[in-house]
């Protein structure tokens, strides 16, 4: 006899540009200081080590473009991110391989209570309720970019018509492959799952009523509105 379902789980959809369907959400993986300027920016050491990530729950994802400002912060910070959307199951793939597992891309934005998160660093625990907020994951419509892994291209950010951040997907520490590979041999990734690849200099804060501006060369643009 097969067990009746206690209740209908809550479920999360991203809206994928040209096309008429959605693709539900999975893990949402953040990698932290992967462009040395913004390393630099936060006073942290840059070191090509290994890669360390947090995760947003799926409800922190949104493709609105009005935001309501959040709760219990003096200190919203915004940081745009390349988002890479994986396309079929990873465990254990090699750098190599890694190009025929991304379904395609998106431009995000990892926003950040920066006041919760410098308390959360000075006593040693974990970033959760400073990164996984409602909301805190904002995206554009995904660009479908079948086998392909992206390289170089300009991300930039603007706040109010004003530039806060510019950068090139080149300059990270990591790349795509070595980040998804690094991942994948330490949990399995599914299709729908997300991986934020870090943010370049120029964070800051964000304030009720600002309109974020939020590109990346080759793969599209976001808008939002801090209600």
């Amino acid at each position: 006899m097969k067990p009746k379902q206690l209740f209908k789980a809550q479920n999360f959809f991203l809206e994928i540009l040209n096309k008429d369907y959605v693709i539900p959400v999975g893990k949402i993986y953040c990698v932290g200081r992967n462009y040395s300027d913004h390393a630099i920016e936060m006073n942290e050491s840059i070191e090509k080590n290994e890669p360390f990530f947090f995760t947003k729950p799926p409800q922190s994802l949104t493709q609105n473009n009005k935001i309501p400002f959040p709760q219990n912060t003096n200190n919203l910070h915004h940081e745009v991110e390349l988002v890479v959307l994986i396309g079929s199951e990873c465990k254990q793939v090699s750098p190599s391989d890694v190009e025929k597992m991304i379904l395609g891309y998106a431009v995000g934005l990892d926003l950040t209570k920066r006041d919760l998160q410098e308390v959360a660093k000075d006593n040693k625990k974990p970033w959760d309720l400073s990164k996984g907020f409602d909301n805190s994951a904002p995206v554009s419509l995904v660009n479908i970019s079948n086998k392909k892994t992206i390289k170089e291209g300009k991300i930039q950010l603007k706040i109010n018509g004003t530039s806060r951040q510019l950068g090139d997907i080149s300059e990270m520490i990591w790349s795509i492959s070595e980040l998804i590979s690094y991942l994948s041999n330490h949990i399995t990734l599914y299709p729908g799952d997300l991986i934020f690849t870090g943010t370049p200099a120029g964070v800051g804060e964000i304030k009720p009523g600002d309109r974020i501006e939020a590109s990346i060369e080759n793969v599209g643009s976001l808008e939002v509105v801090i209600k």
